[in-house]
């Protein structure tokens, strides 16, 4: 009879160790691809674009929301 505490040790790979931020943003990063039909690479730009507006607008902003459209592209 063998005792379950006395089993051989098994091998674990370690996880890799990804912040839950990182996670949730690759995740919204997604949402925004599939509900405008966009590329990654249009979704950094509508975020990089927007972080710009916010930090350009800060002192004009009143609420901080965001826009109620958002714009693809010309």
């Amino acid at each position: 009879m063998r005792w379950p505490w006395r089993q051989q040790a098994r091998k674990v790979d370690p996880r890799q160790a990804v912040s839950i931020s990182a996670q949730e943003l690759e995740t919204a990063k997604e949402i925004l691809a599939e509900v405008f039909h966009a590329r990654p690479g249009e979704v950094e730009e509508m975020i990089q674009r927007r972080l710009e507006e916010r930090s350009l607008g800060e002192e004009k902003s009143e609420d901080g929301q965001w826009p109620t459209t958002f714009c693809l592209g010309e």
